[in-house]
């Protein structure tokens, strides 16, 4: 067994100090204050979980290249969810080893917002060398409300013009889903008889895909609750940035859609976010809502994601629930049963800092991910 020693560790959960992490393979097989055996340690310091990034675009907007290379958004239809973000990822993209070198061992893809219903989102893996070897898991299907995909009318396919006309094209094809899954099961219809649209919508109302749910300003909230209600499938509010009243964030929470939030300090560049502000923190922590963080990435470096946790410290978040905003409960909300914790029979995937990663001159010194060394300085 191979060993990181934690002279305080922050494990997704809490803290602990002075204690062994041993790991062999993939996973952690041992948290403890004495080694178990006489295995090599590799590295000494403050450890914590490695992060995973709740929503981004890396590997496919990429650093160097120019805009009109950027993949995120597929322009042929408006809802086209057989779209996945995995194909139009490369790992060649340099802000990978930027991530894995400042602890971002994990990616949820998305395709971006500019349709109504963009496609399949994944969870990879930072540190791979290809997209086979990359890939984790489905997370589920990007949807948008309010003005990206209103944005979109010069694109190909049908484009809603109005923020209603973006709701009616994902309501005909939740009813028709309905309607199909009905017919089957009085058997007036076979399932191979299925068109792959209507199937990947049917697969959303039986749960097997989440809705990633991008939208910003307070009545999309409503709205997506109302579709939520209406439907019954299982949402994740991705951005509300220009929330600013605790209790819609309430009604979210009472509704069981958690938030993976931001990008924080990232520029409010269009009238959705005129209320947009690094104050809203304090009513998102208020409203008892669980959340992770995003970059968005490029619109935030994911690199400098960490960072935005200070704005929630300031309101009183703890620093080792700040980490878990990252880490725990980063892949509770995105599905990842086995990342985010320094915990015995999870990944060892683990980051082990010169220095309290909350004091600004700490830096990773050793990543581990998944029980191998992926960076060391």
């Amino acid at each position: 067994m191979q060993y990181v020693k934690a002279d305080l560790l922050y494990d997704g959960v809490g803290v602990q100090r002075n204690v062994y992490v041993g790991f062999e393979g993939e996973a952690i097989r041992y948290v403890g204050k004495s080694r178990k055996d006489g295995g090599e340690v590799l590295g000494e310091g403050v450890v914590t979980p490695a992060f995973i990034d709740g929503h981004s675009h890396i590997g496919m907007a990429r650093s160097g290249e120019p805009s009109r290379e950027d993949e995120a958004n597929e322009q042929m239809d408006s809802v086209y969810p057989l779209v996945n973000a995995l194909h139009s990822v490369y790992m060649d993209d340099s802000a990978f080893r930027e991530s894995v070198e400042n602890g971002v061992l994990y990616s949820t893809v998305l395709p971006g917002s500019g349709n109504v219903i963009a496609g399949k989102g994944v969870l990879i893996r930072n540190f791979a060398s290809n997209v086979r070897d990359a890939y984790l898991m489905d997370v589920g299907i990007k949807a948008a409300l309010g003005y990206n995909p209103r944005s979109t009318t010069e694109w190909k396919g049908r484009r809603p013009t109005t923020r209603m006309g973006a709701v009616a094209l994902l309501r005909e094809n939740f009813i028709k889903a309905v309607k199909m899954r009905r017919l089957i099961e009085k058997e007036k219809k076979l399932p191979e008889e299925v068109e792959p649209l209507t199937e990947i919508f049917m697969d959303i109302l039986s749960g097997k895909y989440k809705m990633m749910v991008h939208l910003h300003k307070e009545d999309d909230a409503m709205v997506l609750l109302s579709l939520v209600e209406e439907f019954g499938f299982k949402a994740v509010l991705n951005h509300g940035l220009d929330i600013y009243r605790e209790e819609v964030f309430r009604a979210v929470k009472d509704a069981g859609v958690p938030l993976v939030y931001g990008p924080m300090d990232s520029f409010p560049y269009k009238v959705e976010l005129k209320h947009e502000s690094w104050r809203n923190a304090k009513v998102v922590l208020a409203s008892g809502i669980k959340f992770c963080m995003m970059s968005d990435h490029p619109v935030l470096l994911q690199r400098n994601m960490f960072y935005t946790l200070r704005h929630f410290m300031r309101f009183g978040l703890k620093k080792e629930h700040a980490i878990s905003k990252l880490t725990k409960e980063a892949a509770e909300i995105i599905g990842a049963k086995d990342l985010g914790q320094v915990r015995v029979g999870y990944k060892a995937s683990l980051v082990v800092w010169s220095g309290d990663p909350f004091n600004v001159e700490s830096y990773p010194k050793l990543v581990v991910g998944e029980g191998r060394i992926v960076h060391q300085e």
